[in-house]
């Protein structure tokens, strides 16, 4: 059986209805269980083991992900980003389960890997480079992984970035609705990153606990099964907040989803101050995923097409 925690959210919701799709044994819990208190947590997992369930798999969804907000409100952040995964993981661990915790593109912060040509070319992270976050909430994620992979050797951290879907605020909606009520919008095109369906990594988190077997912690893993540890998982591709904007605005238009024009200008970071300093590059490399679990992974242009068609069909 699997436990899902943070089943309300967006992703955590998407996952839900695919778990439901495939037929997969599983559990939720959301706010109702406070995953920063380790007793409570556990008595979560004994009222399973009492009804002859055991929990094979445990996911993560859970967490505190408002970056401006975190500033101001760093305790509350840290024990929801850092303390309250490492208590999942420990609990994990115990109970002889694998464990996926979700993590974020913020680790990375400002770009700082150095093209060895000379010509100023940015690549895509790997899993293995340097983190660098900026600010609390990012900081929090960075060393909840940390936290994660100390306290259970089954650990595997997905990261993954710029999160959309039916279920929960996000750019694209939010970019619909600006849409339909203004003439125009200006958004930044000096950040970089990758638009990822929520469908889509739920999809790769349901296909790495279809492909990995259920561990043993007195061997190693077979050979052909991947080691724990970090994973990237977006959609492919990448572009900037304006570009993305702009295929939002060409697609919405196309599918009959704007019934009006609307000129989608760019413009700097500089212009839209904030509290947090954004990642300024921060695709991320998906070679480990893609060779070790035979993921295919679409385009964030083909994924968001689908997506906005989705809408359609629910009558947005």
């Amino acid at each position: 059986m699997v436990w899902l925690i943070g089943n309300k959210g967006m992703l955590g919701t998407e996952l839900s209805l695919l778990f439901v799709e495939r037929g997969l044994d599983f559990a939720v819990s959301d706010r109702e269980i406070d995953i920063t208190d380790p007793v409570v947590l556990e008595n979560f997992a004994n009222s399973k083991l009492a009804q002859g369930k055991r929990i094979n798999w445990v996911v993560n969804c859970a967490g505190y992900t408002d970056v401006d907000r975190a500033e101001d409100d760093v305790e509350t952040c840290r024990r929801l980003n850092v303390d309250g995964p490492g208590y999942i993981a420990s609990l994990a661990y115990k109970l002889h389960a694998r464990f996926i915790h979700v993590s974020t593109d913020y680790v990375f912060g400002k770009y700082s890997k150095v093209s060895a040509f000379g010509n100023g070319e940015k690549w895509p992270y790997l899993e293995a480079d340097a983190t660098n976050p900026l600010g609390v909430y990012a900081t929090s994620k960075r060393d909840g992984e940390v936290r994660v992979m100390e306290n259970t050797p089954g650990a595997y951290v997905m990261r993954t970035s710029w999160l959309y879907g039916k279920y929960g605020k996000n750019f694209v909606t939010t970019m619909l609705r600006l849409m339909r009520e203004r003439d125009t919008i200006s958004v930044v095109n000096d950040q970089r990153g990758t638009p990822t369906w929520t469908y889509d990594m739920a999809d790769a988190i349901f296909k790495m606990i279809d492909s990995i077997e259920h561990p043993r912690w007195d061997a190693l893993p077979p050979i052909n099964v991947p080691f724990f540890g970090i994973y990237h998982y977006t959609n492919e591709g990448d572009t900037t907040w304006f570009d993305f904007a702009c295929a939002i605005y060409e697609k919405g238009r196309k599918l009959g989803l704007l019934a009006k024009d609307c000129e989608v200008k760019p413009c700097s970071s500089a212009e839209y101050p904030s509290k947090v300093q954004r990642p300024d590059y921060s695709v991320l490399c998906k070679d480990r995923i893609r060779n070790e679990i035979s993921m295919i992974i679409p385009a964030w242009e083909e994924s968001l097409e689908q997506f906005l068609k989705e809408l359609k069909r629910c009558g947005y």
